[in-house]
């Protein structure tokens, strides 16, 4: 049964009928749409606190491998800084250190760190800024070795204006340094303790510590009509100088519990994300990992991974009963046209909820 909203306003001829999907038809809406703008990849649709997957194409195309089996893994990108973000804020809580706290306590021999915040990283307003992040350097780092090369690079690299927004990875990757140092444990052992198993997530590793019965999907173009054009799989050199920025692999499913474990007292409760998400440093909307919108209701955040096609976009209501997590492998236009297609989706979940980007 479909049931419509018909509104009539004054002086204005515009009818608006907003139609109330099932899950069955939002699942068949979303496939049409994604096969309709060449788009492959896994996506999880949460309507109403009921959550679905839908997998479209090839993750592997050369070992016919679909998306959405369990031997693949997709790069989360900068999606994983929300979860640097909340392994910071545990921190906090438990008293380690603040938000003010200056980050000469732990980078001495980085320049202006007794001016920079914990804050300032979580929000990009440390004025750091690297440059090449997301390309090969050809180094085979360990952690520790990718967050000296960091501090090294941001000590050779004109600043911006501190306090100012400026996105840039190696604000994560020094506060992945600060979670080795205060816990006296890699960043991956981190992720594993206190993200991956109080969540039981089955999907969800470190790119180093990924089994041999998982492999990492290859990223692919839509191209002269065809799609699986200029295969691309991420760079091993990259993602590991990128640790608490883009050294996560994982999947739609297991990232929309991670979400969900950010508010339920999983991982942290509904008011240590509020501390997280309106820091004191932010100057946008922008704030551990996410930009909120619409007065806090929305959750945003949009990542690629460098020198390949992965695109992963998230939009979803602040209390995870309603939007969408966005794994593509293959992605086709801009970033403004793939948000568009997400948008579509999200009018169906829940008309009047959502923006466009």
């Amino acid at each position: 049964m479909h049931f419509y909203l018909r509104l009539f306003f004054l002086g204005n001829s515009t009818t608006v009928n907003a139609k109330t999907y099932s899950n069955s038809q939002l699942r068949k809406y979303a496939i049409k749409t994604i096969n309709k703008h060449h788009l492959l990849g896994t996506i999880e649709i949460v309507k109403d606190g009921h959550r679905q997957t839908v997998n479209v194409g090839y993750g592997y195309y050369r070992r016919k491998i679909k998306n959405g089996n369990k031997k693949l893994l997709y790069p989360v990108g900068s999606l994983q800084k929300s979860i640097t973000a909340a392994i910071i804020t545990q921190l906090i809580y438990q008293k380690k250190f603040s938000q003010n706290t200056k980050i000469s306590r732990w980078y001495p021999k980085l320049k202006h760190s007794k001016y920079i915040t914990v804050g300032q990283l979580m929000t990009h307003t440390s004025g750091i800024n690297v440059i090449g992040t997301e390309s090969s350097h050809g180094i085979n780092f360990s952690e520790k070795g990718a967050i000296n090369w960091t501090i090294a690079k941001a000590n050779a690299t004109a600043r911006t204006k501190r306090a100012s927004f400026n996105y840039n990875n190696a604000n994560y990757v020094l506060l992945a340094g600060i979670i080795r140092k205060v816990t006296g444990k890699s960043y991956a052992a981190n992720v594993k303790s206190r993200i991956v198993k109080p969540l039981h997530l089955k999907h969800t590793y470190i790119y180093q510590n990924i089994p041999r019965s998982k492999t990492d999907a290859i990223s692919y173009l839509y191209r002269h009509g065809k799609n699986y054009q200029s295969a691309s799989y991420a760079n091993k050199y990259v993602v590991l100088q990128l640790p608490g920025a883009g050294n996560l692999f994982s999947t739609a499913s297991d990232y929309y519990k991670i979400q969900q474990g950010l508010h339920n007292g999983k991982i942290l409760t509904e008011k240590q994300f509020n501390y997280l998400s309106h820091l004191k440093s932010k100057v946008n909307t922008y704030s551990g990992g996410y930009y909120l919108k619409n007065g806090g209701k929305l959750k945003l955040a949009y990542g690629n991974f460098g020198d390949t096609h992965f695109t992963n976009w998230m939009q979803l209501t602040t209390d995870n009963k309603n939007g969408i997590v966005m794994f593509l492998n293959q992605p086709y236009g801009s970033k403004n046209q793939i948000k568009s297609v997400g948008y579509s989706i999200l009018k169906h979940i829940k008309s009047g909820t959502f923006i466009r980007r």
